[in-house]
């Protein structure tokens, strides 16, 4: 299958060309403002499929609106009527062409010349009125408030939020691209005379703009946001898109004496902690119980024995651990334990606590096994 994207280095078209060569499709003709002219001619008379995702939202002129929405679809579809060519067309339009200015009325015209080139050539036509679109390869400081966002608070530059409680309409670019193969694949969603998306996030801006400082908090706090909220799970993919490059990485607290270390890794409030425990050879640590906090020990380097021993009883339990065998070990509540380095490095454990630590309810009891 041969399909023409034009619009092909936008936000949209960038996504959708990567998941598309992900999926096998590698016959795509990529068309931009930038692309030789001559070429549309050969991919109109080629192509199999059409994303129309070209169009302009920040003009320098206000006259660009009708000349690239309007125009430029116009040019389109008389090229691909000059070669014959009815197959399926797309176009990426927008909730403005709802509305009266002078975007949402380019947006509307685009539309209707769609409309009228399926009466008249009987191709399928599939119409798109996208709400506000957020994800990676956004450009900041241009028509996405969100993107935006990300940039200038992850760079601690000032924002500007006229209206906290304007309510948005949002969809994740994975969605549209998921949504845009299925139109490919003849597997659109249809709602009346256009398609849509089918995952529609709605919040306010406040709300967006409060959560985004809460990623970039959540950095200096070890902590990660609640992934199962849909809609931070993908805002949170999409903030650290836009993180610095020299910024990918935090630096972590090591807690550091004479048997090795202790690092907190994550902490989340309903997922528990992780953190990474450091032994030097021959040291013993823990010798504690608990009576809710419960964890889990991996050791991923070096080799020891984890030993319990139930609080009100004299039987001891040993369990040998080794990083050369991936092996989880349940610390139960009740019974005080502890692990120690039987080898001649230094062992390495992951450990996971069901709630991060609370230095006012430690819910820690000192207890030799």
């Amino acid at each position: 299958m041969k399909i023409l994207i034009t619009g092909a280095k936008g936000f949209i078209g960038n996504n959708l060309i990567a998941e598309l060569k992900n999926r096998k499709y590698m016959d795509i003709f990529e068309y931009d403002r930038d692309t030789d002219i001559t070429l549309l001619d050969e991919y109109c008379k080629q192509a199999d499929f059409v994303f129309h995702l070209a169009g302009v939202n920040r003009p320098k002129e206000q006259s660009e609106f009708m000349e690239c929405n309007f125009g430029f679809t116009s040019t389109l579809l008389d090229t691909l009527k000059k070669y014959k060519n009815n197959c399926p067309l797309m176009i990426s339009s927008s909730i403005q062409a709802e509305l009266d200015n002078l975007y949402g009325k380019s947006k509307k015209a685009g539309e209707d010349l769609l409309v009228d080139y399926s009466k008249e050539t009987g191709t399928n036509v599939l119409i798109y009125r996208f709400p506000n679109v957020f994800g990676k390869w956004c450009r900041p400081n241009y028509n996405s408030a969100v993107a935006t966002f990300c940039n200038n608070i992850a760079r601690d530059l000032p924002i500007t939020l006229n209206d906290p409680s304007v309510v948005m309409n949002l969809v994740y670019i994975d969605d549209v691209v998921n949504e845009l193969i299925n139109a490919l694949e003849g597997k659109e969603n249809r709602s009346g005379d256009y398609c849509k998306v089918p995952i529609v996030h709605t919040i306010t801006l406040g709300e967006i703009v409060e959560l985004i400082y809460s990623f970039k908090k959540s950095r200096e706090e070890r902590s990660i946001p609640d992934m199962s909220d849909a809609f931070a799970k993908k805002l949170y993919s999409t903030y650290l898109s836009y993180l610095p490059e020299d910024q990918f990485s935090y630096r972590l607290k090591m807690n550091v004496d004479n048997r090795g270390s202790f690092i907190e890794f994550i902490k989340t409030p309903d997922r528990g902690q992780v953190s990474v425990n450091i032994s030097k050879p021959g040291i013993i640590k823990g010798n504690h119980w608990h009576h809710t906090k419960n964890e889990k020990f991996l050791v991923v380097s070096g080799e020891g024995v984890i030993r319990f021993r139930k609080i009100d009883l004299d039987k001891i339990i040993q369990y040998f651990v080794s990083g050369d065998k991936m092996e989880v070990v349940d610390i139960p509540t009740g019974y005080t334990h502890n692990i120690e380095n039987l080898g001649d490095t230094d062992m390495v454990t992951i450990m996971w606590a069901n709630e991060p630590f609370d230095p006012e309810k430690p819910d820690t009891y000192y207890l030799e096994v």
